[in-house]
């Protein structure tokens, strides 16, 4: 089958196509003719070495994919050939065909393409359990969202409107402040040409954001902690600007604040039963209409250095696809 292989750490221009088995499927999991697969910035990190997770070479990266059932592994019930299903693969995804563990694949539902798909097994959970179970956004509050117009931040957008709060998106550009107002953003902001913190102020009267979705790190962190409220919550997801920040803990004493971390592929070993909770209610928020996967573009395989490098760029939204 047609794949990427990795068997050296390499940038990700390096990137090439190459002629590979097919995978056997495992017990307990499923073989997918990938439709689509979702690319994420440690997919970059992964390829140059620089990831937690270092596979054994070769490897084909790609950890989310949508397609069709094409092999059931021995023990699995739940899934037969012919069905439309997406799910966290791990590794693998940058191909024709890829292994999905049973317990983390989930039938497409209705009215949602491929692509989409292949765009909603990492960023939307995460988004959700950061929002519900970390941050524990309520109706009426106000929750403010870093790098809005992303993978994660847009699902976060959509997510915390639709649970009721009111959202201030940061971004950079009027474009992509655009995307995250379709998203359903109620405050714009552009952190290049203003100072969130103060608009952020300005927005609530002074009170500052209750919820803080941070996937930025850095002194996008550091000057959040100036513009919540009291009693708030800092939710941290990720350091997509590269540096670590470290906090003064008086400075969460002062306000009486709470500074959380959410790590969604945990949960699957820690928590299982809030996994099934999160898929279920946000399949209900995508019947009802209110979130939706939001594609850049769709790549050729042969295409993928391109789709990272556009990545890494930061000019994209929402998710970025590769088609197999």
């Amino acid at each position: 089958m047609r794949a990427i292989s990795v068997d050296r750490w390499m940038e990700p221009r390096e990137l090439r196509v190459s002629e590979i088995a097919e995978p056997t499927t495992p017990a307990g999991a499923v073989k997918v003719n990938v439709k689509a697969a979702g690319c994420n910035f440690f997919d970059i990190l992964m390829v140059q070495g620089k990831y937690q997770v270092r596979p054994p070479f070769p490897f084909t990266p790609g950890a989310e994919v949508a397609g069709i059932v094409s092999e059931v592994g021995e023990g699995v019930e739940n899934f037969s050939v012919g069905d439309e299903v997406f799910g966290s693969a791990g590794l693998g995804g940058f191909a024709e065909y890829a292994i999905v563990p049973a317990n983390v694949a989930h039938r497409l539902p209705q009215g949602m393409s491929f692509e989409q798909g292949a765009a909603f097994p990492m960023v939307y959970p995460t988004s959700y359990a950061g929002l519900v179970f970390r941050g524990e956004l309520q109706p009426g509050e106000n929750l403010l969202v870093h790098a809005a117009a992303g993978g994660v931040g847009l699902a976060a957008v959509q997510i915390g409107k639709a649970l009721g709060g009111r959202v201030i998106a940061t971004a950079g550009g009027a474009d992509k402040l655009e995307v995250a107002r379709n998203g359903g953003a109620d405050d714009l902001i552009d952190y290049r040409q203003e100072d969130f913190v103060a608009r952020v102020r300005e927005l609530t009267d002074g009170k500052g954001a209750d919820v803080i979705y941070d996937s930025v790190g850095g002194d996008v962190f550091d000057k959040s902690l100036k513009c919540i409220a009291w009693n708030g919550r800092l939710v941290v997801v990720g350091f997509a600007g590269g540096t670590i920040p470290e906090v003064r803990v008086n400075r969460i004493l002062l306000k009486n604040i709470a500074v959380t971390g959410l790590h969604w592929g945990a949960y699957a070993a820690n928590q299982p039963e809030k996994v099934s909770e999160t898929f279920a209610a946000l399949f209900e928020l995508h019947a009802a209409g209110k979130i939706d996967p939001v594609v850049y573009r769709s790549y050729a395989l042969e295409d993928l250095p391109t789709a990272l490098h556009d990545l890494a760029s930061r000019k994209t939204y929402g998710k970025l696809i590769v088609t197999p």
